[in-house]
């Protein structure tokens, strides 16, 4: 019996034919199996190319934060007053006045961006503060990872991820006059 059954898949003219190449098959092949190699793309493959163009080499290292004040932040060349908005390339006054006013209308310019952001930072003024748990479910639904810190760390944490060429923005609130340099 298995001699009958290696002579169907075998039969003597298919095993003499066992050729590798694009004109005789073997007898246990099928053509649609064996694909040629080709170098050339189709016509159907030229239409879907995508061309990527890249507008600017490198990121723009001037907008790193370098000073902060209870009067505003010098971001790159540009001096700012008041909270501020920080969304690469642009630095936008954001109107708050301080963290109870951080709402969903007001982080509206962070979650409808295009390209989306990764991280948004938060700086909250002179200490580390408590934001609306809504405000904060309502980000992880837009998948928006949030740091929120006081404004000195939030800085820095603002410029090391930027550093980084990750998609970071940052809400800050300048912190409040120091006591304690005073003293």
């Amino acid at each position: 019996m298995a001699t009958v059954c290696y002579a169907r898949l075998f039969p003597r003219a298919a095993q003499h034919r066992l050729q590798l190449g694009p004109q005789r098959y073997p007898g246990f092949m099928s053509p649609a199996l064996v694909r040629g190699h080709r170098l050339a793309p189709t016509d159907d493959e030229l239409y879907q190319r995508t061309t990527v163009s890249v507008m600017q080499k490198e990121a723009d290292s001037d907008l790193l934060i370098h000073s902060y004040s209870p009067r505003g932040f010098t971001i790159g060349r540009n001096r700012v007053l008041g909270p501020c908005a920080v969304l690469p390339p642009a630095i936008l006054q954001w109107n708050v006045g301080n963290y109870k006013d951080i709402s969903v209308e007001s982080l509206a310019l962070f979650y409808l961006l295009e390209p989306r952001i990764e991280v948004l930072v938060l700086g909250t003024g002179g200490q580390v503060e408590q934001l609306d748990r809504n405000v904060l479910d309502f980000l992880r639904k837009k998948r928006i990872a949030v740091e929120i810190q006081d404004t000195p760390n939030a800085c820095a944490t603002f410029n090391f991820l930027f550093n980084e060429r990750r998609a970071v923005a940052a809400g800050l609130i300048p912190p409040p006059i120091s006591t304690k340099d005073h003293l």
